[in-house]
């Protein structure tokens, strides 16, 4: 699914809370808060993530839908900085209120100023790093598997390279927990890749802080991999309280939780770039 012709109606959700949420922001657009993952939502999965760029046309769909909502946002584990360099972003016509929330919205990157915001990193990131490559030694699992720094706030391991990116991901989860939790960390899991970073924030956290803050009376989030089963569960308790939702899944065949969840489960980045399209062509007509 590609850039809808002009006129493409959106995807109907297939369940009632979804069919809600896209009435809701339809019908009352200056309230809404659009928000996305970055990798594997708005670009494609590649075996390098510094090689990770937006879909070619994602920042053209993004660009006609930002004048039509209240909220843009893109919430990702990547240093908010990076996330707007390989999302082409900084000053894109139609994203002159973007908002992107790196490590899980403990940066923010505000297109109004251009800037980063960010507390200090964590110590214990630093500590864990040092010791990664003698836990991997240890495991068994050096092998195609590969440390990538995270700007100094998260580590990440990745296993797709690896003869059985599976077995090796399986393999690895207990120990890295381990040394996680020795520096005060947790581990989130992702497609092929264990992260270990500072607990208290995640996507879900993110959202519904940025949520409240914009006074949206309906969000809309999608997403592909583990790490936006947090930002679901938000979406479900905003809608407990009263507020519309609209669940999207950014489908694969690495991760099938959150199309059991989703409204809408579209085909990867190109089916999100065409759902932003039929959604501008809808508030544009």
């Amino acid at each position: 699914m590609g850039s809808p012709a002009p006129g493409t109606p959106a995807p109907r959700p297939a369940t009632a809370a979804g069919r809600a949420g896209l009435d809701a922001l339809l019908t009352d657009p200056r309230h809404a808060l659009v928000a996305l993952d970055f990798d594997g939502t708005l670009a494609p999965i590649v075996p390098d993530p510094d090689q990770a760029r937006a879909h070619p046309e994602a920042v053209a769909a993004l660009g006609r839908l930002g004048p039509e909502v209240g909220s843009l946002a893109v919430i990702t584990g990547r240093p908010a900085a990076v996330a707007v360099r390989y999302g082409g972003f900084a000053g894109a016509p139609g994203l002159e209120n973007l908002v992107v929330l790196g490590h899980y919205g403990a940066e923010r990157w505000d297109a109004t100023t251009g800037t980063v915001t960010a507390p200090e990193p964590p110590p214990g990131i630093a500590a864990a790093r040092a010791e990664l490559p003698g836990v991997l030694d240890k495991a068994g699992a050096w092998h195609g598997t590969w440390i990538e720094d995270k700007g100094g706030r998260a580590v990440a391991v990745h296993t797709r390279r690896a003869a059985d990116p599976a077995a090796a991901f399986a393999q690895l989860r207990a120990p890295l927990t381990a040394l996680a939790e020795a520096h005060g960390l947790v581990v989130e899991p992702g497609r092929f890749v264990l992260e270990l970073r500072a607990g208290g924030m995640d996507k879900g956290v993110a959202l519904a802080d940025f949520a409240r803050e914009r006074a949206a009376r309906t969000i809309v989030y999608a997403g592909d991999d583990l790490g936006d089963l947090a930002a679901f569960d938000a979406v479900d308790t905003l809608r407990a309280e009263g507020l519309a939702g609209l669940l999207v899944c950014s489908g694969s065949e690495e991760v099938t939780a959150l199309a059991a969840r989703a409204d809408v489960v579209v085909n990867g980045p190109e089916g999100v770039v065409g759902l932003l399209g039929s959604l501008a062509e809808a508030l544009r007509a």
